[in-house]
């Protein structure tokens, strides 16, 4: 743990930085990620507007899984109606993260459109907290404001009465997010709140994207400089498997797999999150189902399970 210099630190990324005022009831997060966003974001080719929301809900998923109190996963979903179909960020209470969009991919999407445009001004705001043990949780809103640290204030707000302010950032070289909160059953404090919650409000998405945490809360809170503990490192991970594909067959059953065999000659399955392909040709699906689908199939149509 160490205090705020007196000048501008190093350069980092792929990390998540902590830190708490002694002289107010205010604790807070940054987080900065450069080579993740840039393999995540180089998966697929995304559009302008839909890969800066996506960066934007993966800065904001590194900020929020550091609070899971057990080991586990945090799942952030937004879900929308119109061009943009889906966003979900996965980041897990071990410092890995992985993320992904889904649109049509036919549309025309502008560069400087918003999300509220993209979704087509419907959908939801889903936040689901699954545990290596017990069962899930999972909280549901409406979309409520024009971007995603918006819909993230109005969510925490509303689900954990907890006043918050979030900022977030994403470019084509790194995204980054500022968080900060009043810490619960403190006792009120509106003065020092919306101090800090102001000099929040006026970090500029360029800074958030290039500068470390150091950097930028020494030029936020020089004053009133917070204490600062060590960086957590951020990997990519991704959690898909051969074993998970095939449960997934399993669970489609043998007459839809079957059909594809028949159709195809192999069934694959790419990961939507890392692009790997995943192929089953025919000797693995007879392995996998006890029998031949495809010949139960062309027999009649018999589902096999």
């Amino acid at each position: 743990m160490t205090t705020l210099p007196s000048a501008a630190s190093a350069r980092s990324a792929d990390c998540r930085t902590r830190f708490i005022f002694d002289n107010m009831p205010v604790r807070g997060q940054h987080v900065r990620l450069e080579g993740v966003w840039r393999h995540i974001a180089g998966q697929k080719r995304y559009p302008a507007a839909i890969r800066r929301a996506l960066g934007e809900l993966l800065a904001a998923g590194a900020l929020l899984s550091s609070n899971l109190k057990t080991e586990g996963t945090l799942i952030m979903q937004v879900q929308g109606q119109g061009r943009l179909k889906m966003l979900v960020v996965e980041a897990t209470s071990a410092g890995t993260c992985r993320a992904t969009a889904r649109w049509d991919t036919q549309s025309v999407i502008n560069d400087d459109e918003n999300l509220h445009s993209l979704l087509g001004g419907n959908g939801i705001f889903a936040i689901t907290l699954q545990p290596q043990e017990g069962e899930p949780w999972q909280g549901v809103v409406p979309l409520e404001g024009e971007g995603i640290a918006q819909m993230l204030m109005n969510y925490m707000k509303r689900s954990e009465q907890l006043d918050t302010r979030i900022t977030l950032a994403a470019s084509d070289e790194a995204c980054g997010g500022l968080l900060v909160q009043r810490l619960p059953e403190s006792a009120p404090d509106p003065e020092s709140w919306e101090h800090v919650g102001t000099l929040v409000q006026t970090v500029s998405a360029k800074e958030l994207v290039q500068l470390d945490a150091h950097s930028l809360l020494y030029r936020l809170f020089h004053q009133t400089p917070p204490r600062v503990f060590d960086a957590e490192p951020i990997e990519f991970a991704c959690t898909c498997s051969r074993g998970k594909v095939s449960d997934m067959l399993l669970m489609l059953g043998g007459e839809e797999v079957g059909s594809v065999l028949e159709e195809q000659g192999s069934v694959e399955i790419d990961c939507d999150f890392c692009s790997a392909r995943y192929v089953f040709d025919e000797t693995d699906i007879s392995a996998l189902f006890g029998t031949d689908p495809a010949a139960a199939v062309c027999s009649g149509g018999a589902r096999v399970q």
